[in-house]
């Protein structure tokens, strides 16, 4: 076993209930601003549907693929990266994409679609695109993870809290929209106070071992903004298409990835340290970016304001 991997990050049964309630909770108040119609409206816009689809669950994994095969990280930890691409877009991603004046009607359907796939697609590409490389494909062959089991865990902290907040959207829309202006921020919140604390009670572990993974993240996250971002212009998508797009490729669900992590890799520490900073990481990325986009924009109107007048 490589030393990385005899990393114990602090991390028990209390705070994985928690991870669990809170994305649930995040999950369910998304849930709240989605309708069938956001289903009704990809499928009835094919070009936003198929790059939206294409970019999350094969650009994401073959990009990682191709970093694994240039970088060759540390097994696990090259496992940790196609964890991290087996996942869903992150929920975070309609706030950032509100922040960032994009398409958040798209983005809260992308959520959705991503959601309801990751059911079954979040077992399969990580089976499939870790397999593609020996290294990975060796810890594979020594670890019995049932696809099945993980669908069904995928199903009770994101399906379930899907179906429910639909449902109480579709039946009872005032009380939703009431409910989802407080449960979202707070949700959010919760979810990153739990990160950081989470980061404060293994701080020793991120000092000794963040070098292994700090560039690896980084690069990772850069380059999946930007292959979403540019795969939306190359299909001729609008300027806040792209950046919705570009979001939502370099946001990845990482509190899922995390607890999957720690159900059945729990012995690969590598694993678990670049997928933990991934949380770390992505958050602050996209908002940055969403922050950098929102005063590019801004500036741009006062700008065409003045040469108006």
């Amino acid at each position: 076993m490589n030393k990385i991997d005899q990393i114990q990050i602090h991390f028990d049964a209390d705070s994985m209930c928690l991870v669990n309630i809170t994305l649930a909770i995040i999950m369910f108040g998304v849930a709240l601003d989605i309708t069938i119609d956001d289903f009704k409206k990809l499928i009835n816009h094919p070009k936003l549907f198929f790059v939206g689809v294409f970019s999350q669950f094969i650009l994401v994994p073959l990009t990682t693929l191709i970093l694994v095969y240039i970088l060759k990280p540390q097994p696990s930890i090259a496992l940790g990266m196609f964890m991290i691409a087996a996942c869903p877009g992150g929920n975070v991603s309609n706030f950032m994409t509100k922040v960032a004046k994009g398409n958040v009607t798209l983005s809260v359907s992308l959520t959705a679609f991503a959601t309801v796939m990751s059911l079954f697609m979040t077992p399969i590409n990580l089976a499939v695109w870790a397999s593609l490389y020996e290294p990975t494909a060796k810890i594979l062959r020594t670890i019995n993870v049932d696809p099945l089991q993980v669908m069904q865990i995928v199903v009770l902290i994101l399906g379930f809290p899907l179906v429910l907040g639909m449902l109480l959207r579709h039946y009872k829309p005032e009380i939703a929209r009431e409910l989802a202006k407080y449960l979202k921020p707070i949700s959010f919140l919760i979810f990153f106070a739990f990160i950081m604390v989470a980061f404060y009670n293994n701080l020793d572990v991120f000092v000794a071992h963040i070098h292994h993974v700090f560039y690896l993240v980084v690069l990772m996250n850069t380059i999946l903004y930007i292959v979403g971002y540019y795969m939306a212009k190359l299909t001729g998508l609008p300027y806040n298409d792209r950046k919705t797009l570009s979001i939502e490729t370099g946001i990845q669900n990482s509190g899922l990835g995390l607890m999957l992590v720690f159900l059945f890799f729990k012995e690969f520490g590598g694993m678990a340290l670049i997928v933990a900073f991934w949380g770390i990481w992505d958050i602050l990325s996209g908002l940055v970016l969403a922050y950098f986009w929102n005063l590019l924009d801004s500036r741009f109107v006062v700008i065409k304001s003045k040469n108006i007048g």
